[in-house]
């Protein structure tokens, strides 16, 4: 007797669980109710419960492969949308940025217009999610801190995801023999664009070529630095109010330097710019720079004497004496460093209306005592950087 009303209470608590169901899930309860009535048998209640989680178990599955489908129709959607963005120069066929000699005039003015639109960008708005769903890849073989930071914080700012990776020639395949062509024809698998630093010049045009996403140079070796060059030329407007007529000063390490040699390259698009360089004689400013100006009947001069020039220009383009460039001619950059320094003596001899520039890093080539000046413009410069390079990376991936 007893165990006949245990076995009861038994059947009483499954049929009170089973209608607990019934209230939670009663969509799938109900077909299955429909299916199996209760029936009365020692097996019947777990063969209730598992139909019930087999057919949860199944409209759950259902429920979450339909919404990574919806989500990647939508990531597609976006990717196929329409894009609004059209530009009236040739920045409407850009498809990569490989060297500073690809911008004319018109396509700069353009981009700094740009440029200027993205230095309003708020944290939040619709403009920050102009980038939503595109990948950038980083992949520098050489040290970078302002280059590669500010390109990472540009795509992300715009709303953009980021792959690096640091130090790619020691933790890339390259370490294994992998050719550069071989490498960026993998990583642009994983992207949309890919931004490359290599040690070698003329490295970004052979990454070119084999290419299909657009790639931007962000220095290859002593060879061309192109986005800061567009990035002085953007400075040099901001901080003297014009782009034409004026006098420009490049000093320190002129043979290896790719940033003077780009914003050469870059400053002959404008009218009346005259060039005075100011450079130690091991790393003068190499005959193929000096042979563009003259084909383009631009003005330039040597001298050393810093004071004497500081006096004459508009602007101060001071770049270090870059060491790892000289391999084991230990000799010549002992000659070359500490050569030309800018201090408070050059300062004195600087007009009131120019600046002073430097790519950055500086090791003592400017003297910190003179960074609260007003015409001191180097981390102004950098900071521009982070608005040119969202101008750009806006321009090659929304067209």
């Amino acid at each position: 007797f007893e165990s006949e009303r245990a076995s009861e209470r038994a059947r009483k608590r499954e049929r009170e669980s089973a209608m607990f169901s019934i209230q939670h899930h009663s969509t799938t309860t109900t077909t299955i109710m429909r299916a199996a009535p209760f029936t009365v048998g020692s097996g019947a209640a777990s063969n209730r419960r598992l139909s019930y989680l087999n057919t949860f178990s199944t409209n759950n599955n259902n429920y979450i492969k339909t919404r990574r489908n919806s989500r990647r129709e939508r990531e597609g959607r976006r990717r196929m949308m329409p894009i609004s963005a059209k530009y009236k120069s040739d920045l409407q066929t850009l498809e990569n940025c490989v060297d500073s000699g690809q911008f004319d005039r018109p396509m700069m003015e353009e981009l700094f217009t740009i440029a200027d639109e993205m230095a309003k960008v708020k944290p939040g708005s619709k403009d920050s999610l102009m980038l939503q769903g595109y990948l950038m890849s980083t992949l520098f073989y050489e040290a970078s801190t302002r280059t590669r930071l500010s390109f990472e914080s540009a795509m992300g700012r715009l709303g953009g995801g980021i792959v690096s990776t640091e130090s790619a020639g020691e933790y890339s395949s390259a370490a294994k023999g992998e050719t550069l062509e071989d490498t960026m024809r993998t990583v642009e698998s994983y992207c949309d664009i890919v931004v490359l630093r290599h040690f070698q010049a003329g490295s970004a045009a052979k990454a070119a070529k084999v290419m299909r996403a657009p790639l931007i140079n962000a220095g290859d070796g002593p060879g061309q630095h192109p986005t800061q060059a567009l990035l002085d030329v953007y400075t040099i407007q901001k901080e003297i109010g014009r782009l034409d007529g004026f006098k420009i000063a490049l000093v320190g390490d002129l043979a290896n330097g790719r940033t003077v040699r780009s914003l050469a390259m870059a400053l002959t698009k404008f009218n009346d710019v005259e060039f005075l360089f100011v450079a130690p004689e091991v790393v003068k400013m190499k005959d193929d720079i000096k042979h563009f100006l003259d084909e383009r009947g631009v003005k330039w001069s040597e001298s050393t004497d810093l004071i004497a020039t500081a006096k004459k220009v508009d602007v101060m383009y001071q770049t270090r004496i870059q060491k790892e460039r000289f391999g084991d001619r230990l000799d010549d950059y002992e000659k070359a460093k500490g050569k030309f320094i800018i201090n408070q003596s050059v300062m004195d001899a600087l007009p009131d209306t120019a600046c002073v520039m430097h790519p950055l890093p500086r090791v003592d080539e400017i003297d910190p005592a003179v960074d609260g000046d007003k015409r001191s413009a180097y981390f102004r410069q950098a900071q521009n950087g982070l608005f040119v390079r969202m101008a750009l990376l806006k321009v090659l991936l929304l067209k």
